[in-house]
């Protein structure tokens, strides 16, 4: 027997509505992809506006930004396969909250002069 038919009473997301969460919760993680590319082209032109370069851990931390929200939108379509709506929902929301804190702790601990050498 498979796991489908073995327990009825499991409710499985109809596809439409999955695909609807991954979108909706795609243009925020989108977004947030987005803006660490403007962060990415604003510093560069404050470091070329100050006649400087961009650190190499600055560099890092910079493209790390961008990749971020995009991992952590797979991890979260990947956990949310084959569960409740509202289990999807929630993974999503973890995600961009996580994507969210780590961004603002990034640009405490580092602010854009120590991305600058």
């Amino acid at each position: 027997m498979s796991a489908a038919t073995a327990d009825p009473s499991v409710r499985r997301t109809p596809f439409w509505l999955e695909i609807a969460l991954a979108i909706a919760f795609g243009l925020f993680f989108a977004y947030d992809a987005w803006e660490a590319v403007g962060n990415l082209v604003g510093v560069a032109d404050l470091a070329r506006t100050l006649d400087t370069s961009i650190s190499g851990s600055g560099w890092v931390v910079l493209i790390a930004a961008i990749l971020l929200p995009i991992g952590l939108f797979a991890a979260a379509f990947l956990l949310g396969r084959r569960r409740s709506a509202v289990v999807q929902a929630a993974l999503y929301l973890t995600g961009l909250a996580v994507s969210a804190l780590l961004y603002l702790d990034i640009l405490l601990m580092f602010g854009v002069g120590a991305l600058l050498t």
